[in-house]
């Protein structure tokens, strides 16, 4: 979804910030790196961590950008749990080119998570 809004705004995005490449974070996209680093310490769950990424990226971006990327955060974070604990596989017929090439090139498969859909063996 990144790559086609980019895609459709002219922007450039490369996804292989997700992966931790952090000149990824150098492309066309306001504070990359503070809110990749903000996304990272969300994942990460460290709160000390969590504290230092808000304020970096609270000190970039202000105080609209930093709710912004929490509403973000919080949202698919909801759509996460709720597919998870229905037990939501990502099933072979619902992939689809682009998401293949996305999954391919961000070698997705390699998450425990990945078990859970029929593709991530």
């Amino acid at each position: 979804m990144l790559r086609v809004s980019a895609q459709t705004t002219g922007k450039e995005a490369d996804l292989n910030l997700i992966n931790g490449a952090e000149g990824a974070a150098e492309a066309d996209i306001p504070f990359g790196l503070e809110l990749a680093g903000f996304a990272e310490a969300l994942a990460g769950r460290d709160e000390g961590e969590l504290t230092e990424a808000r304020t970096r990226l609270l000190a970039a971006a202000g105080p609209a950008v930093l709710v912004d990327a929490a509403g973000v955060a919080a949202n698919f974070q909801r759509m996460v749990r709720i597919a998870d604990s229905t037990g939501i596989p990502v099933d072979q017929h619902s992939y689809n080119p682009l998401a293949n090439g996305v999954r391919e090139e961000l070698n997705l498969t390699r998450f425990h998570s990945a078990q859970n859909s029929a593709g991530g063996d």
